[in-house]
């Protein structure tokens, strides 16, 4: 039964919202409710009489887990990932604005950027007058000194206390979490600033003679104003740039259909909303329609756009049995499609996950600016009384005074908002982009290493070839029946999943051979399978599998040979240690395969090939593309020990590869390179997936790599030069030489746009 309301709902007894993994279901009287714990739901079955009214409910006699819809939203930081959380809000740790993990195509929620706005368009005309009258109001003559300082109050009191109350609690927050930041840094510069004026006008009379100044005691309520109204602007740019960061996700989302054509058991069809499509549907998808979700063509044909996913601007012709990606577009005839992967298992929705997980990493190179950052706020608050107390000893008339307004330029202007921001912002950007070219990165630490690959090992079936083998040809011993041994080869080879075995199967039911099941069946990853099929055990593989049983190849070696020379994979068919035949199966290279190797050569990159095909086929195969070192017949475990042993020698390694055999050297290896087209388990184990598996992917990759990376060392240089520069500076270091002081307003302007700087370097990258 489908589900008549979509998540999220809302738990009946403490009103959290309930997501698609919470699992915490209930039946009572034919309604099914939800609850966000097991703690809910226990009080709800102790007395559900008081919530069997709440909206909440619904008829969903189903698992929670397998409803379909949107998950509840979390918030992270975009400075601090492991963040999380159910609502919006601020980071604990450096006071930024949490936003969605996953961005939605619904408007998005600006309700820190529209406050933030308010704030600043009432109070900017007040700033404007205190800072008006700061600087020219010594010359209005009906306003005395002691009542200017009086209006600046009256005039900068909204502007501190309410415009800026936000980074108030932001900076006292910072305190009671014991992690200073960049609100630290604003409270204690404004505070102070704020807090000595109303002092100064209120009770001047506590103030020494030296810090009166032009008839009364100097105060700084303009440099408090305009620092709010500086920071207020800085962070709408911000939050209005970083929200650019998710376009590539949201145009990902964009891409799925809304609805889907399910035809009923009795032919009749009808439009359903995505969410309720279910495993096994029947849709259909006429010309001009998005395929709604991932599937199997069960009836029609038709040209598919697959672009959007892949990048691969040729539509990709479907017939019966074929494979379908939702959101790809049907461009010529009519679809029947059986829905295989929904909701979140489609590959769009996988696709959209791994970017957002990726962007929400750090990169290995973000560990040196954590460094940096968790003594940053310390010590510039240690350089801020320094400054305060030389100048007042040490200073000019009115010392303190100077010793006061320096102290806060240098809080105000040391904010380490540009440097935290500086690599995090580049990640996000460069991810999305490379989803958006078929290249997803798993991390940030994927991106990083990369482009220090110098060694790439690449399998050979499904990644150098199509990985959708043909039929050469069987060859019976002398005395035999070769479709015999295709029968018997492919009626074993009935519970194998791999390309060959495939080929070898369609090739049987071609030529009407009877198959029939194997009574028992093992598979030797890399090398072949065993098991018996209408009781006589039957071993299928290669040299490595014939050798482990016994069997004399001598017969059927030149054979073997020439056909492997051709570039054709050659597997033996044995039986209780005697040789029945071979079978000839041929991979075409794919088309891009020979234009991928020699860009990645002329990257400088050392290829080797390592497959479990035989060696004479992998060199004929090498030949073809030029390779120079080649591995044949190598077991998954070769393959991670070729891995360990290239690391041993000092090598950073890439491995590409598409299959199960290959997971385990995907894992191993620095980068590892899955193909989209292969297993999911290659997938899994892989730092980055080529969505359409074509290798020119990995040239793409690298080059982001060395985009983004240089990207992330230019927003480190710019964040360390700005607060290098800055922070001697506002402390008043040049004042002796050139009589320049920095202005408490200079360094807030300084500050805000250091950020914006780069976070529009690091939109470069799209």
């Amino acid at each position: 039964m489908n589900p008549t309301k979509p998540l999220p709902l809302t738990d009946p007894v403490c009103g959290m919202t309930v997501t698609e993994s919470s699992g915490h279901t209930l039946q009572h009287e034919g309604q099914a409710y939800y609850f966000c714990s097991a703690k809910c739901q226990d009080k709800f079955a102790a007395d559900p009489a008081q919530y069997t009214a709440s909206a909440a409910t619904s008829a969903l006699p189903v698992p929670a887990a397998q409803v379909s819809g949107p998950a509840g939203a979390i918030y992270t930081c975009p400075m601090h990932p492991e963040v999380r959380q159910d609502h919006p809000g601020n980071c604990p740790k450096c006071g930024m604005t949490l936003e969605p993990e996953l961005p939605s195509l619904d408007e998005d929620d600006n309700t820190e950027l529209r406050d933030f706005q308010r704030r600043f368009w009432w109070t900017l005309p007040l700033t404007a007058v205190v800072f008006v009258l700061a600087m020219f109001g010594h010359r209005l003559q009906w306003l005395d000194m002691a009542r200017q300082s009086w209006l600046e109050l009256v005039l900068a009191t909204p502007i501190v206390l309410w415009a800026g109350w936000p980074f108030f609690v932001r900076g006292w927050q910072s305190v009671l979490n014991r992690s200073p930041n960049m609100w630290t840094l604003i409270g204690l510069g404004t505070g102070a600033a704020y807090g000595y004026s109303v002092v100064a006008t209120v009770a001047p009379q506590v103030f020494p003679d030296s810090f009166i100044s032009m008839g009364r005691v100097a105060v700084y309520f303009e440099a408090a104003a305009v620092i709010i109204s500086l920071t207020l602007m800085g962070q709408m740019l911000e939050l209005k740039a970083r929200s650019q960061t998710s376009a590539a996700i949201k145009s990902l989302l964009g891409l799925a259909p809304k609805t889907a054509r399910r035809i009923r058991a009795d032919g009749s069809e009808e439009d359903v909303p995505l969410s309720e499509v279910q495993v096994g549907d029947s849709l259909r998808v006429r010309p001009g329609e998005k395929v709604p979700v991932d599937g199997v063509v069960i009836e029609g044909g038709s040209a598919v756009d697959e672009s959007m996913l892949t990048g691969e601007p040729m539509p990709v012709t479907k017939r019966v049995g074929d494979k379908v990606i939702g959101a790809t577009m049907n461009t010529s005839g009519a679809l029947v499609v059986r829905s295989e992967h929904v909701g979140a298992t489609t590959m769009l929705a996988q696709i959209v996950q791994m970017v957002a997980q990726a962007q929400r990493s750090r990169a290995p190179m973000q560990r040196m600016a954590d460094v940096v950052a968790g003594y940053f706020v310390v010590t510039v608050v240690t350089i801020a009384v320094l400054t305060f107390l030389a100048w007042g000893w040490f200073g000019p008339e009115p010392s303190w005074v100077f010793g006061l307004i320096n102290a806060v330029a240098v809080l105000i202007i040391a904010c380490p908002c540009a440097l935290g921001l500086a690599t995090p912002m580049s990640i996000m950007v460069a991810t999305g982009k490379g989803a958006a070219q078929g290249v997803l990165f798993r991390d940030a630490a994927a991106i990083e290493n990369l482009r220090k690959v110098d060694t790439l090992i690449v399998d050979k079936t499904g990644t150098l070839t199509e990985g959708k083998p043909t039929f050469g040809g069987a060859v019976a011993v002398p005395g035999g029946d070769a479709d015999e041994v295709l029968r018997l080869a492919a009626s074993l080879d009935q519970g194998s999943e791999h390309p060959l075995a495939e080929a070898l199967v369609r090739a049987a039911r071609e030529r009407g051979l009877a198959l029939a099941q194997p009574d028992a069946f093992e598979s030797e990853s890399g090398i072949g399978v065993r098991g018996e099929v209408g009781g006589v055990p039957l071993a299928l593989g290669n040299t490595t599998l014939m050798q482990q049983e016994g069997v004399v190849l001598a017969p059927m070696l030149a054979k073997a040979e020439a056909l492997r020379a051709e570039g054709g994979s050659v597997m033996y068919l044995a039986t209780a240690g005697r040789l029945l035949g071979l079978l000839n199966v041929s991979d075409p290279i794919k088309a891009s395969t020979p234009e991928a190797l020699a860009a990645l050569k002329k990257t400088g990159l050392h290829i080797i090939m390592a497959t479990g095909d035989g060696l004479t086929t992998a060199q004929a195969v090498a030949k073809q593309l030029g390779i120079d070192e080649v591995r044949g017949e190598v077991k998954p475990a070769d393959k991670l020990a070729l891995v360990t042993q290239l690391q041993s020698e000092g090598r950073v390694v890439a491995m590409a590869g598409d299959g199960i055999n290959d997971a385990p050297a995907l894992a191993k290896a620095n980068v590892g390179i899955a193909m989209g087209t292969g297993t999911d388990v290659a997938m899994n184990s892989a730092q980055v997936t080529l969505i359409k598996g074509d290798l020119r992917g990995i040239s793409t990759a690298i080059l982001m790599s060395h985009a983004t990376v240089r990207n992330m060392k230019q927003n480190l240089a710019f964040a360390f030069l700005y607060n290098a520069l800055g922070i001697p500076i506002a402390a008043g270091v040049l004042y002796p030489l050139t009589g320049w002081l920095l202005s408490p307003l200079i360094a807030a302007l300084a500050m805000s746009f250091s950020s914006a700087s780069v976070i529009g370097n690091a939109l470069r990258l799209r």
